[in-house]
């Protein structure tokens, strides 16, 4: 189960912090279908087929490994744009991870970060600070599934 809150960050500026300061993976990926949500992704050197059920802040998500061959074999396959980014995970109080996504390519310079949740309780009641920006958790315009759309 992947229960997470998804945030607009409008300009890198607004973060009070340098991402280049924290661990960082690049991450390729791309949609075999988005209604279920397959997707292929590459994240550095590994490789996974994901499927995620229908949902905004709360759904099932499951992923299994690909070998590089499969991936590329797969990824001649995906449907729109492929998605690459940059991932940052950024430490928070209270044992939370921030991962702050920076698009390349045509989706540049959309920045979006993502707090996974522990369970349902504490995602709602998660006061973000407000460099994080607009909460857009509830808007499927900002899913990967849909950005890949072209």
């Amino acid at each position: 189960m992947e229960i997470e809150r998804k945030f607009l960050i409008t300009s890198p500026e607004q973060l009070p912090f340098d991402p280049k300061e924290f661990p960082s993976r690049q991450i390729e990926q791309g949609y075999l279908c988005t209604s279920p949500v397959v997707r292929i992704r590459r994240d550095n050197d590994d490789y996974f087929l994901t499927y995620k059920s229908k949902g905004l802040m709360v759904r099932e998500e499951y992923n299994l490994p690909l070998t590089a061959e499969a991936y590329a074999h797969l990824r001649a396959k995906a449907d729109g744009r492929i998605i690459t980014k940059t991932r940052y995970v950024i430490p928070l109080e209270n044992g939370l991870t921030l991962e702050l996504d920076i698009f390349h390519g045509d989706l540049a310079p959309l920045i979006l970060a993502e707090i996974e949740f522990p369970d349902e309780q504490s995602a709602r009641a998660y006061q973000p600070p407000r460099w994080l920006g607009e909460d857009v958790t509830f808007s499927t315009e900002y899913h990967n599934s849909t950005l890949s759309k072209i």
